[in-house]
């Protein structure tokens, strides 16, 4: 944060207590209440926020699984059903071929008989035929003229041989396929019964997949050709555009896109012992639902967290800074007054020497007053003119003498706003020392002073560095013996800033006090110290916009630095 931003000293009140009006900027608090309620939020809701999105993916994923198990569900379900409808129909055929001789089907009355009876048992049966070995149809029954028709040719002739069961894809006419099964009888002879199986029912079992209209489900080939009509993708026969999914023995779910793009659930199986493989296709979006409720209801819980948590951040914040702006006008008030205590204090430690300074001149004020009425007392007629005039003269000179120096402990002591000027810092030190030279002429202390050559002005409050300078000067006269050193110089530290140094060759510091040199009420003094000088000295050259450095060893001296900028900035 940025340093606190003192508005200028206002006088005390006239009993000497605080002054009323406020002492710190309220620019300051606005930036510690801003920083205080982004600090404080960040800290807050970063963590609901982070926590909202993990829970988020986390929901996200457990719905998303949790969509596709009633699509494994369904089309494993459907599969079930689907293989028990084929091996009923194989299980039909082969009761009729263990409970039937091969002569009675080849009796075509006889075979009619039997699908008439499967027909009313299991429904789905259009017609049935005999083939023997070579591949010839030696019995018919059914709407079609196929006696005598010849399947050697036919590759699922082939298979049958060789499987003993054969399932065929869905042919031409009305929509139906074959199932066939081969047998051997007691005279070694083979034989294949073959019946043509109806759609109609596998395609009711199908359409109750997609219960919703967004839902398809059909049945394709091995090679993508619809074996049942699709909402989506046609008619049984045609071509389907989605891939074949890879061979599987047990439901599988897929996430594909379209042609178009469009992103889609696919459920899958392959029906056993068929070229059939079942399709359950699923919009995302219309899984979604339950998921859409839940991402709202996680947005207004997220929202109005955060909406409550800057509510409370915010009062209470806002009512630290309140606490916080109290406190420091407390704090404020009693630092003016401790500042202006110590400048009393100073005042009064400069006392003797100014008193001392006026007794001098109106000593000379009274003997030329005395010898004034003296000349006249002792004589009718007027002295000399030019006596007269010399007299007066003396008295005038020693009355300005008297004024100076009142204007100048007057100066010092008046409490006046931080103002800006220009100010040659050689003449205010030399002024500062003014005060102290009749105790440096007492005490034989050596006070020597150096400027450096091309030193330009400063811009800055002169009242507040004539309090800067004579509480470094005072310190730097207690700390060293009679008839010791100090040295003042003034040089410049940089291109922007000067640097002022006051060293003496007293006791010096012991290396601890130091780092609490600047605190207020520390003081190494056994006696008389109020510890406030140098705090005081201290926060107002930060308020200045300068710096406060010191050195110091034990038994050598002490040397105290204040580096100040040639322009103040008032940040």
């Amino acid at each position: 944060m940025g340093k606190r931003q003192m508005a200028s000293a206002p006088e005390p009140n006239a009993d000497g207590s605080a002054p009323t009006e406020p002492l710190v900027s309220d620019k300051y608090y606005r930036r510690l209440l801003y920083s205080s309620v982004f600090s404080v939020s960040l800290v807050a809701i970063l963590p609901l926020v982070v926590m909202t999105v993990v829970n988020y993916y986390q929901y996200q994923d457990a719905f998303h699984v949790e969509s596709l198990r009633p699509t494994t569900r369904f089309i494993s379900n459907a599969k079930l059903s689907l293989e028990a409808f084929l091996s009923e129909r194989i299980s039909a055929l082969s009761l009729v071929i263990q409970t039937e001789s091969p002569e009675d089907l080849q009796d075509p009355q006889k075979l009619k008989i039997l699908l008439a009876r499967m027909k009313r048992a299991f429904g789905g049966f259009i017609d049935l035929g005999l083939i023997d070995s070579t591949g010839m149809q030696v019995s018919y029954a059914g709407p079609y003229d196929l006696q005598g028709r010849d399947y050697r040719e036919q590759d699922w002739f082939h298979e049958v041989g060789l499987r003993g069961v054969f399932i065929s894809d869905l042919f031409g006419g009305l929509p139906h396929f074959a199932i066939a099964v081969s047998f051997d009888t007691h005279t070694a002879a083979s034989f294949v019964l073959r019946a043509t199986i109806d759609t109609e029912k596998i395609v009711r079992q199908i359409r109750a997949l997609a219960m919703t209209p967004s839902n398809d489900a059909f049945l394709i080939n091995r090679e993508g050709i619809l074996q049942t009509p699709s909402r989506f993708y046609g008619r049984a026969l045609e071509p389907c555009p989605l891939i074949v999914p890879p061979v599987s023995t047990r439901a599988e779910v897929l996430e594909i896109q379209d042609e178009e793009g469009t992103p889609l659930i696919i459920g899958y199986a392959f029906i056993e012992r068929s070229p059939f493989v079942l399709m359950l296709l699923r919009r995302p979006e219309s899984l979604q639902v339950g998921w859409l409720s839940l991402r709202r209801d996680l947005a207004l819980f997220l929202a109005i967290s955060i909406i409550l948590i800057l509510a409370v951040v915010f009062g209470g914040s806002r009512y630290m800074v309140n606490r916080t702006r109290q406190a420091d006008l407390k704090r404020a008030a009693l630092n003016h007054n401790m500042e202006y205590t110590n400048k009393m204090a100073a005042i009064g430690r400069l006392a003797s020497g100014v008193a001392h300074e006026i007794n001098n001149p109106l000593a000379i004020i009274d003997q030329k007053a005395g010898l004034h009425k003296d000349l006249l007392s002792l004589s009718d007629e007027l002295p000399p003119k030019e006596r007269m005039i010399d007299l007066v003269d003396a008295v005038l000179e020693s009355v300005e003498r008297c004024g100076a120096i009142t204007h100048r402990l007057l100066g010092f002591a008046k409490h006046v706003d931080i103002q800006r000027e220009e100010i040659d810092l050689g003449r205010l030190i030399k002024g500062v020392l003014g005060f102290l030279e009749k105790e440096a002429a007492y005490r034989s202390l050596q006070v020597t002073f150096h400027i450096e050559e091309g030193v330009p002005t400063i811009e800055s409050d002169r009242g507040q560095l004539q309090q800067v300078f004579l509480n470094i000067v005072n310190n730097a006269f207690a700390a060293v013996e009679d008839g010791g050193s100090i040295r003042i110089s003034i040089a410049s530290a940089d291109p922007d800033n000067v640097a002022i140094s006051v060293c003496d060759n007293g006791i010096g510091i012991e290396e601890d006090d130091l780092k609490h040199l600047f605190e207020p009420f520390f003081t190494t003094k056994k006696e008389g110290g109020t510890g406030l000088g140098l705090s005081i000295t201290y926060g107002i050259v930060q308020k200045l916009g300068g710096k406060t450095r010191v050195t110091s060893k034990p038994g050598e001296g002490t040397c105290f630095i204040v580096i100040l900028p040639l322009r103040w900035k008032n940040a």
